[in-house]
């Protein structure tokens, strides 16, 4: 009746997953508790679950973004205490198999339910504002995008309590996530999750491609869309390229494990290195995915509190396409060691040298901006400002690793996890928190609170360099990556740097909650009343913040690039406006129930419970059946109704 589902897949025995799930169900209940006692249901379920507002939804991408680094990183500092203190005779607190677990799920999370959800949030709050239009190419399947990302991260979750994770790495390799090797629920968790919430970010990126293809204000050219534009755009053609190639991959590994098959096992004609190859080729468009629209994040801020127009705008256009392009001519750098051949391995060391290029022109651009300029540290710049500092230092150990015979030596160690940390956290993590201290009172109306924002950041940038220099040091050591166990005491004293270097950190997330707490506390003293408080350059900072459900009443004109900035320089003030009515999109709750039939059948394939299965399967079937019969979509905003709803925004009254 219930498959492989028992009471032995709860983990009595394991104190840590149980007091971990003790508190997550008490924050849950906590949280449902207060909603209820407060009658905010309706409000929820109304204005922000079954919303297809593009802004309401970047807000919840970026919510469970940040939820979920609280879960990763809770991983992250369980591991550096780990290796700190399990060394030499000491075997430390965590058994080796709930090791291999934290330090898969830790992976698994970052990648896909941090980063990703941080990144599509900020582009899907900015882009439609940016390109002067009122939503999306398609508003119900961006909700249905976010909906099964959270059901993914559901998943996830789950295996922290019923059953357990994979024990693989977050990459998932053959053949240790063969049946053979792991037969248990692990595996088929990953990759369940990735499945359902890498169909969702595939759906995002197809979203995103057709809204900047397809969606601009009057006049706005390609040559004068923002950079984040630019960037949204690159990452959203790789999302719509890349995708595919990992759901390929991992429907053939389940393939393997379910029905016997063997692409990747080593008999029946099966080869474990395809699974690589494959992975990679997904894999390494993935890092720029996620660092793209952070490099767009860095343009739009640094200019911003530059006072200065972005330096070589159009070098840095073609620097993001050439980045877009070449990110797919490098992914076997990953496994120099595979044995493919010096003539194969030296045209992607070339290839992964190349890609350096336009990545530096983008850093020498930053730095002309800069130059000259009236620059306000503000936090925003303050983490574009340690981003440059930081990621060069990543990138630069990147173009060491891009040469094969050093890759030799490295490949596996601490080095890598130390390099690939310098760049996803010096450039995905400090432009996602730069984002979102820089578009946070665009979203709600109030600004962020200075100092807690710049404690927040000091604390991370410290604490980024006291936990991942050490690990370059013992990689060049010889320490290898996912020990449990430390055998040489000489290595403690630099993982004792490293667990400070984490502790730091926490400080820095600490501080962030009180910036937030702290902010909404006194939101009545930050007030945003002009709509552009950091007197912005581009088009979401020329309506009121936040601003309406239909972004803007009348279209703007878009004459140069820079509009708004340009607009305020020649002074030029809007005369009385002409409303026309507006069709806008009503919400859907089918964003959320089809995420809810995806969590049961993923659940149920997990669990090899077929009739739960097959309910859900049917379950999101019938859903998707009657929302597209449906043919009340939309609701209409009249010209009168868009005047007074823009006088009652604007302040302004109603003549007598």
């Amino acid at each position: 009746m219930l498959g492989r589902l028992s009471w032995a897949a709860i983990p009595f025995d394991e104190p840590l997953p149980l007091i971990s799930m003790a508190v997550v169900m008490l924050a849950i209940l906590g949280v449902l508790a207060i909603v209820t006692v407060k009658g905010w249901l309706p409000y929820l379920w109304r204005e922000w679950i079954t919303s297809v507002d593009h802004k309401r939804i970047g807000v919840m991408y970026m919510l469970l973004g940040l939820v979920m680094l609280l879960r990763g990183f809770s991983d992250a500092i369980m591991m550096r205490t780990q290796q700190a203190i399990a060394v030499g005779g000491a075997q430390g607190y965590l058994p080796p198999d709930h090791y291999d677990q934290i330090f898969s799920a830790h992976g698994t999370i970052m990648i896909f339910f941090v980063a990703m959800p941080l990144v599509i949030g900020l582009m899907n709050f900015v882009v439609p504002l940016q390109l002067g239009v009122r939503d999306v190419a398609f508003p119900v399947l961006n909700s249905v995008s976010f909906w099964l990302t959270a059901s993914g991260a559901l998943l996830i979750n789950a295996s922290l309590v019923i059953g357990n994770f994979a024990r693989t790495g977050w990459m998932g390799y053959p053949p240790l996530s063969e049946l053979a090797f792991s037969p248990d629920v692990g595996v088929d968790y990953y990759l369940w999750s990735l499945q359902i919430s890498g169909i969702g970010t595939l759906l995002s990126g197809v979203n995103f491609v057709t809204t900047i293809l397809k969606l601009r204000a009057p006049g706005m050219t390609y040559f004068r869309m923002p950079v984040f534009c630019w960037t949204a755009l690159a990452s959203s053609l790789l999302i719509v390229a890349a995708f595919p190639i990992l759901t390929a991959t991992l429907m053939m590994l389940l393939l393997d494990r379910y029905l016997g098959m063997h692409f990747f096992t080593n008999d029946a004609g099966g080869n474990q290195m395809m699974y690589v190859n494959l992975f990679w080729a997904w894999g390494h468009p993935e890092v720029y995915i996620l660092i793209l629209p952070a490099f767009g994040v860095f343009s739009e801020v640094v200019a911003t509190f530059s006072g200065k127009a972005l330096f070589s705008y159009r070098s840095m256009v073609l620097a993001t396409l050439g980045i877009c392009v070449l990110s797919f001519t490098v992914w076997l750098h990953h496994f120099f060691t595979m044995g493919a051949g010096a003539d194969v391995n030296a045209f992607f060391g070339i290839m992964s040298s190349i890609i350096a290029v336009p990545t530096g022109v983008k850093v020498f651009n930053w730095l002309f901006t800069m130059f000259r300029g009236r620059i306000v540290y503000r936090t925003p710049m303050l983490f574009a400002i340690g981003f440059l500092v930081t990621f060069v230092i990543g990138g630069m150990t990147g173009v060491l690793l891009a040469v094969p015979p050093v890759d030799f030596v490295l490949h596996n160690s601490a080095f890598l996890v130390a390099h690939f940390h310098n760049v996803i956290i010096g450039g995905v993590v400090f432009g996602a928190f730069a984002g979102y201290n820089y578009w946070f009172p665009k979203v709600f109306g109030f600004t962020l609170d200075e100092r807690w924002g710049k404690a927040g950041f000091w604390c991370w940038l410290v604490g980024f360099y006291l936990a991942f220099m050490p690990l370059y040091v013992l990689g060049l050591h010889g320490m290898t990556r996912r020990l449990q166990h430390i055998s040489d005491p000489s290595w403690q004293p630099w993982l004792l740097v490293a667990e400070a270097g984490a502790i730091v950190i926490m400080c820095g997330i600490f501080c962030q909650v009180a910036q937030l707490y702290v902010s909404i506390r006194t939101r009545e003293l930050r007030r945003d009343l002009t709509g552009d408080p950091w007197n912005g350059r581009t088009l979401e900072w020329a309506t009121t913040s936040p601003p309406p459900a239909y972004n803007f009443a009348v279209l703007p004109q878009v004459e140069t690039l820079d509009a708004f900035w340009e607009m305020k320089r020649r002074g030029l003030t809007p005369t009385q406006p002409i409303y026309e009515t507006l069709e806008m999109p009503r919400g859907s709750p089918i964003g959320v129930v089809t995420a809810f039939f995806a969590s049961v059948t993923g659940f149920a394939l997990i669990w090899h419970i077929w009739w739960m299965a097959i309910l859900g399967l049917l379950g999101a079937a019938v859903a998707l059946l009657v929302f597209g019969w449906s043919d009340d979509r939309e609701r209409e905003l009249t010209a009168a109704e868009v005047a007074q709803l823009e006088r009652a925004r604007r302040g302004l009254r109603q003549p007598a």
